[in-house]
């Protein structure tokens, strides 16, 4: 409501001693998960120190006994077959043949144990067995939930999403599994020069919607491509800067 001034201009109208007057736009809504802000400086070159040294294989394990001493902290990556997990590695460390993929499904059933500097960099076997047998995905399915489960220096694990795609049904398995074992996973966007504007828009959605649901999602997105080194910088200064 309003009145009218001796002087023709119209003024918010008083009631009860409060003035009404329009209501203000709601502020938009902040985005959830969004891309990660590139690091400051002093983050982007620990993680230029911790990948610049020797980056070795130590071992592929396929039982729980068969782990490495739990005695530094480590960061493992996972993934669908083919979203491009060993480049993504390798383009992290700096050696194209550190990470070697496999085109078959459930083809690969080690988890592989690297070192860089202080870490260990752990490489978890595609998911994603159309072609696999059951017997291989029940004995994958169960070292997984064990080693997720009872590795105490375990600190993040990075859920590699194809950008072509954005998350899948079975992407969000392994994320209730994480959720489950109550370790922290963080959301990579992989080969995202294949795909730009409103198609990359629609992916990052789709995987935002999926985050959405899992507790243990860390609330930055990483975007990366390995090919044309995007992001890589980034994840590096991620990894080095995650607290023991």
């Amino acid at each position: 409501m309003t009145t009218t001034t001796g002087g023709g201009i119209t003024a918010p109208f008083p009631i009860f001693g409060t003035i009404l007057r329009p209501p203000r736009k709601a502020p938009p809504m902040e985005m959830r998960f969004p891309p990660v802000e590139l690091p400051d400086a002093e983050a982007l070159e620990k993680g230029r120190l911790l990948f610049a040294g020797q980056t070795d294989f130590v071992k592929g394990v396929v039982a729980m006994d068969g782990l490495p001493p739990a005695d530094r902290l480590e960061v493992c990556f996972a993934g669908r077959s083919n979203v491009g997990k060993s480049s993504l590695i390798n383009a992290l460390t700096g050696r194209k043949g550190l990470a070697r993929a496999s085109n078959t499904p459930g083809r690969t059933q080690e988890i592989n144990f690297f070192t860089a500097g202080d870490l260990y960099v752990v490489d978890l076997p595609g998911y994603g067995f159309a072609n696999a047998p059951v017997a291989v995905v029940a004995k994958w399915q169960a070292l997984l939930k064990s080693y997720l489960q009872g590795r105490p220096t375990l600190r993040r694990v990075f859920v590699l999403i194809d950008a072509r795609h954005g998350a899948k049904a079975v992407d969000e398995e392994i994320m209730t599994l994480l959720d489950r074992s109550a370790v922290t996973f963080q959301a990579v966007m992989t080969k995202t020069d294949k795909v730009k504007g409103d198609a990359l828009d629609a992916a990052m959605a789709a995987t935002r919607t999926a985050l959405a649901r899992h507790p243990a999602a860390y609330p930055e997105l990483i975007l990366t491509s390995s090919e044309k080194g995007e992001g890589i910088e980034t994840l590096r200064a991620v990894i080095a800067t995650i607290e023991a």
